[in-house]
């Protein structure tokens, strides 16, 4: 089981449309379980969430990481750590 602090969970709830067509969570409960679900994941730097998609398969020549930050499913939390949402 995955536990969000406040600032990744409100994160999530005011950017979620970011990533959705539509609101899936219109609480701090219903974020928890969404991210919960999908397996979202809380890395510490940009370096990580790079990792976190090389890892994953996804081709990342010619990308810098300041671009691989801008995808829908990666949200910057505002303290340096991002969390990435795959639906």
């Amino acid at each position: 089981m995955h536990e969000y602090d406040e600032a990744v969970l409100n994160c999530f709830l005011e950017n979620q449309l970011q990533l959705l067509p539509e609101k899936v969570a219109d609480n701090i409960d219903e974020a928890e379980a969404f991210l919960e679900e999908c397996m979202a994941v809380v890395v510490d730097s940009i370096d990580e969430v790079w990792e976190y998609f090389d890892e994953e398969g996804v081709d990342l020549e010619g990308q810098e990481k300041e671009e691989i930050a801008e995808a829908p499913e990666v949200f910057e939390i505002g303290d340096g750590r991002f969390l990435i949402v795959e639906s």
